[in-house]
């Protein structure tokens, strides 16, 4: 089949290189001219690891290519997949749609014959329904054209095997017409026994934000039991495994720790909050307010804990901070609890180096202000204290000693508890975690003031050129 994929960020490079991996010929529209150039020479605009050679094999197999001409993507096929970003508005919670409605506006004339326009992105529900209308009033006629509903459900450093081998495809349709096209679409992974489930466009869109939801409360509540278990002596590593032998309940996600971010998860509950309240059954959600509120408390926490380590302030200190990213396997710093810890410590006077695998150029750009080290050893050098704040694998397999040999004092707050307690202190480091046991405080470390990280339901930190009117959110 021929598909086009308007929509080049995150979300759209990965779908349209994946749909062409699976046989189908696939245009990919942007515009940015930069980024289109780039993708059909093979190059990621961002982290994906294994998507610079899925492009690369796809466009010399001539089954992909790029382009800005929407009027070209209109000639070009039929079935046309929205993967546009749909960021949180500056001036409320609710998801910012212009991107959408822009290709409502930019494709719907264009159109010669009957098409169906599949959206992707992460909206609000009822927008199926609204686009349907917008298309519709911008329609030749004779023409028709369908909007249905796919959501995405990709993980950022997992994204080509979530697209290729997903745990489920939801189709949001209103006809056979639309089904018959989309389970065409997809019968490769279909014929691989991948779960299907048909709806209605409006559960379509609420599937992707209730699953989001549900994420970020499991993730809420660890992290408000590693606070109770800070408060009672007990260790919320081995209460989180006990409970994840409950089938009900599971181990994933079940993590205490910095919380969470990124482009997803903090804007899509947000968004939902909002579209509840306009629905006027905010009350039902209302929970997710709660939520948040302890996501973004758990980078307070964070930055407090790290004040005591330091010896009750941050003056005159040397903070070396491990990770800069949302989480692993991404350059991505969007909502960066990493970042939001690194730019309130800075503002208490540290002064900082932060080191990350992948996501240096971006954090520079988000926030000026800190040295950047490409090398572990030379952030960490002179070091008062080392924060680990991005679950980095690399990070996990560095050599306590060796890092005890350039810091001025072994201090690490490990903030992912992800790194082993024993092997730390064995080689001499005093190390503090979220919701464990600490040891015998040094003279001196008493509790400080609590800070007051920005507004829980604030926009969410955007880095520079993260993403265009045509550019998927990164998730």
């Amino acid at each position: 089949m021929r598909l086009t994929v308007i929509g080049t960020g995150y979300l759209g490079a990965v779908h349209a290189a994946c749909m062409a991996e699976i046989g189908h010929e696939v245009l990919g529209v942007d515009t940015d001219r930069s980024r289109t150039e780039a993708l059909a020479a093979g190059q990621a605009p961002f982290f994906e690891p294994g998507l610079p050679a899925l492009l690369t094999q796809n466009t010399k197999a001539g089954r992909l290519r790029f382009t800005t001409s929407t009027q070209e993507a209109a000639a070009f096929a039929d079935v046309h997949f929205v993967c546009v970003g749909t960021p949180q508005r500056a001036d409320s919670l609710a998801a910012d749609l212009r991107h959408v409605d822009a290709v409502a506006d930019t494709l719907a004339p264009l159109l010669t014959r009957d098409s169906l326009i599949v959206g992707k992105s992460t909206v609000p529900v009822g927008t199926t329904r609204s686009l349907s209308r917008r298309v519709s009033a911008r329609l030749r006629s004779g023409v028709d054209a369908e909007v249905a509903w796919n959501p995405e459900f990709l993980r950022e450093g997992h994204a080509i095997k979530d697209t290729l081998s997903p745990d489920r495809l939801v189709l949001g349709v209103t006809s056979p017409h639309a089904e018959r096209v989309l389970r065409e679409v997809y019968a490769p992974l279909l014929r691989a026994g991948t779960p299907c489930i048909t709806t209605d466009p409006a559960t379509a869109e609420l599937v992707k934000v209730a699953a989001n939801s549900f994420l970020a409360t499991k993730i809420s509540f660890v992290n408000a039991m590693a606070e109770v278990c800070e408060a009672a002596g007990a260790d919320v590593v081995t209460l989180a495994d006990a409970l994840g032998h409950d089938p009900r309940i599971g181990r994933r996600f079940l993590s205490a720790g910095l919380g969470f971010g990124g482009g997803c998860l903090p804007k899509d509950i947000r968004a939902f909050l909002a579209r509840a309240e306009e629905l006027r059954v905010g009350e039902s959600v209302s929970f997710l307010r709660e939520v948040d509120r302890i996501n973004r408390r758990q980078r307070a926490r964070t930055v407090d804990l790290a004040r005591q380590l330091a010896g009750g302030t941050f003056e005159g200190r040397r903070v070396a901070v491990l990770g800069a990213t949302f989480k692993p396997d991404s350059d991505d710093v969007r909502d960066s609890p990493a970042l939001a810890v690194t730019a309130e410590i800075a503002a208490q006077g540290a002064e900082v180096a932060v080191h990350d695998p992948q996501g240096l150029d971006n954090a520079r750009r988000a926030l000026p202000g800190p040295a950047y080290r490409a090398d572990v050893l030379e952030a960490c050098r002179g070091a008062d204290l080392v924060l680990h704040l991005t679950e980095w694998r690399q990070y996990r397999t560095l050599d306590p000693a060796e890092l005890a040999e350039v810091v001025r004092a072994p201090r690490l707050l490990d903030a992912r508890n992800a790194l082993d307690p024993a092997a730390w202190r064995a080689a001499g480091w005093h190390l503090r975690s979220l919701g464990r046991p600490a040891p015998v405080p040094s003279p001196g470390q008493g509790e400080s003031p609590r800070v007051s990280i920005p507004h829980a339901l604030g926009p969410s930190c955007t880095a520079p050129g993260a993403a265009d009117s045509l550019s998927g959110a990164p998730k």
